[in-house]
């Protein structure tokens, strides 16, 4: 049987978005994170759809009629009535596996990052979307918890993750790293994990998410945060990062590519003054773009010319992203890709330029 975790860069159909409400942690910056979102939406449609979870038929319509305001076609934008706790779609939706050909989601157990926040209604989200006929392909229930920011996968059987996240007690208490590397063996294929003993974000409630510090670019390339300042806390926890990626090679025994994400200045959190996890590392692959978070710094544009070397082809598209992190994400969190052929082609939902029905 052949088996294998998706590449993020495998064609896609969509790019799956859950959407705030004012009821939630964003009440008090509601109107900043729609804009963002917004952006979002009108960069992601001129590559694909746009799969949108809302919380009801007055905010459907009310962004059906505001996407279509910004010139968004109706075929690229589709929405889907579904409770949810929040809207990091990264950690709450499926992940997606080839098994001898065929594709199948998989629906892991997602705790609000080990129990620190509410996530009943997100960990219930995949499965209200298959039960709407959304998908056009199988979804499966895991019985352990794994959040898709996680995990990053180079499509040939090698996964990269950090010991941080899929080690900790929050997680899953009765698994050992050769356990776990068992699960993630029988449900993703992969014939080798490699682990990042270093690397954290000040600000980030994931536990050392892979998807903030280090992601595969294609199988032979890994993009990474680097910190060149001995005076910021972040300093030797990278370095010991940076030395580790250098010490890994391929299967084949080659070593990567690594290409250097710059290091933002410090943002802070105007509130309260604790500092926010603003990472280059949180970029989103489409079908011919890469989405990039920028924070109105002076190392934005090198963090856009490291990521357009790591995508020659592809276009480079800036989101700010100063809206995202003071939730303590960033522009990948807020995203899930869905392969081409997950959605149901006959479902009302994607009918070409259908309208929302009442």
């Amino acid at each position: 049987m052949s088996l294998r975790l998706l590449p993020e860069w495998h064609p896609q159909d969509a790019i799956q978005l859950t959407w705030p409400t004012p009821s939630s942690d964003w009440a008090p910056m509601i109107e900043s994170i729609e804009a963002t979102l917004e952006s979002m939406v009108v960069a992601i449609a001129r590559y694909q759809r746009v799969l949108i979870t809302v919380h009801d038929s007055i905010q459907r319509h009310r962004l059906a009629s505001r996407f279509e305001h910004l010139g968004v076609p109706a075929s690229r934008r589709h929405f889907i009535i579904a409770e949810s706790d929040d809207t990091w779609a990264r950690d709450h939706g499926p992940l997606a596996i080839e098994r001898d050909g065929h594709l199948t989601l998989l629906d892991f157990t997602f705790t609000g990052w080990g129990g620190k926040f509410p996530a009943e209604r997100d960990n219930r989200l995949s499965r209200s979307l298959a039960d709407a006929n959304v998908f056009d392909v199988p979804l499966e229930t895991r019985d352990w918890v794994l959040e898709g920011g996680g995990v990053e996968s180079d499509g040939e059987g090698t996964l990269l993750t950090t010991s941080a996240c899929l080690l900790n007690p929050n997680r899953n208490p009765a698994e050992t790293r050769a356990s776990i590397e068992r699960r993630l063996q029988v449900d993703f294929g992969v014939s080798r994990v490699l682990w990042l003993e270093n690397g954290h974000l000040e600000g980030d409630d994931t536990d050392s998410h892979i998807d903030t510090l280090a992601r595969f670019c294609d199988p032979s390339t890994i993009a990474y945060v680097r910190c060149d300042d001995p005076e910021d806390p972040h300093y030797a926890a990278l370095k010991a990062m940076e030395a580790e990626l250098e010490a890994l090679s391929r299967e084949d025994g080659s070593t990567y590519r690594l290409l250097a994400l710059p290091w933002p200045k410090a943002c802070f959190d105007p509130d309260d003054g604790h500092r926010l996890p603003a990472t280059y590392a949180n970029f989103l692959i489409l079908n011919g773009a890469v989405l990039v978070p920028t924070y109105a710094d002076p190392a934005d544009v090198h963090a856009l010319n490291v990521l357009h070397d790591a995508f020659p082809g592809r276009d480079i598209v800036p989101i700010d992203c100063r809206s995202v992190i003071r939730q303590h994400g960033s522009l990948h969190c807020l995203t899930m890709q869905l392969p081409r052929g997950t959605l149901s082609a006959t479902s009302d939902h994607f009918i070409e330029g259908a309208t929302p029905s009442p």
